[in-house]
């Protein structure tokens, strides 16, 4: 768990790691969904829940696109760290 209360599975922990390999890309909509590789992501829940948890944002906030990069948060590297190093 992290300290944003995203329960981080290990799915989440790979989708995460998409993000931070620039493999994803994001909807901009109040619930966004995740593409990784131009594929949608299988566990759209889990990709609202990252993004809620303000672990995943979009790269591109002025943009108007339907898709943008999907970048990580401090809060996600975090996660990403927390893990690399158990």
């Amino acid at each position: 768990m992290s300290g944003t209360g995203v329960e981080l599975s290990h799915r989440a922990m790979a989708m995460l790691r998409a993000v931070a390999a620039h493999r994803a890309q994001m909807s901009r909509s109040c619930e966004p969904d995740l593409f990784i590789d131009g594929f949608s992501c299988c566990d759209q829940v889990t990709a609202h829940a990252l993004a809620r948890g303000g672990l995943i944002r979009p790269a591109d906030r002025a943009s108007a696109l339907a898709r943008v990069p999907a970048e990580l948060t401090e809060a996600g590297r975090a996660a990403i760290e927390v893990t690399a190093v158990a």
